[in-house]
């Protein structure tokens, strides 16, 4: 089945030059011209990955983003922001939207493919059969939700991610390298802040004494 990919911009250039190099690796490419179009088109074709531009008028994508992550039906759906270089943006404020990487403008065809191979072949890693419950917390992988106290909780995709390699193995410590291959992989370049943004969002989800800070070296699931 053909992986689906929704772009969202503002510049009819930017969409043809990117949509033309995307079908002709054979994705289903669909296209949207402002964020309100976007968030129709993608609760409406539910894409493995969508490329949105951060600024356009009237609704930014940054605001997009935090829409698409409040609908339950696009939680595994990959959010890659497109910026232009010398933007005022904030790689923070992005991730608290719950992107999930950056891919910078103008961008040459064959880098832009290789990012969003990356992207797309990312998973949640294959776990051994793991008891149901961890200190109130059991992850349904099947249908990517998060259980606490009988309460079910629907995580962007990155914060899953990093809460199932924690909980995989409780009281491990988990170095920041381990994290970022684990979770973002080694084709993607992020910094450390990124960590601390999703372990801050965990926290403030799930509860702050679910995760310890091992400082200079990483984090844990557990005390």
């Amino acid at each position: 089945m053909k992986k689906k990919i929704l772009l969202v911009d503002d510049e009819p250039d930017i969409l043809e030059l990117i949509g033309y190099n995307l079908r002709q690796e054979g994705y289903d490419v669909f296209t949207a011209n402002n964020g309100k179009e976007g968030i129709d088109m993608a609760r409406s074709v539910h894409p493995d990955l969508i490329i949105l531009d951060v600024m356009m008028p009237e609704m930014d994508g940054m605001e997009v983003c935090n829409i698409i992550r409040s609908d339950a039906k696009l939680a595994d759906t990959t959010v890659a922001f497109l910026t232009a270089r010398g933007e005022d943006y904030s790689q923070v404020a992005g991730f608290d939207a719950g992107g999930d990487d950056y891919i910078t403008k103008p961008v040459k065809p064959k880098v832009l493919v290789s990012r969003v191979k990356a992207l797309l072949r990312r998973s949640v890693p294959n776990q051994a059969p793991l008891p149901q419950e961890r200190s109130g917390v059991a992850i349904d992988h099947d249908r990517f939700t998060v259980l606490q106290n009988g309460k079910e909780l629907t995580l962007p995709k990155k914060e899953f991610e990093l809460l199932n390699l924690l909980w995989s193995e409780p009281g491990k410590v988990f170095t920041r390298e381990a994290i970022l291959t684990h979770v973002w992989g080694n084709d993607v370049v992020v910094g450390d802040r990124t960590i601390d943004v999703h372990i801050r969002k965990l926290r403030s989800k799930l509860g702050d004494e679910l995760f310890t800070t091992v400082k200079g070296v990483g984090y844990k699931f557990g005390s």
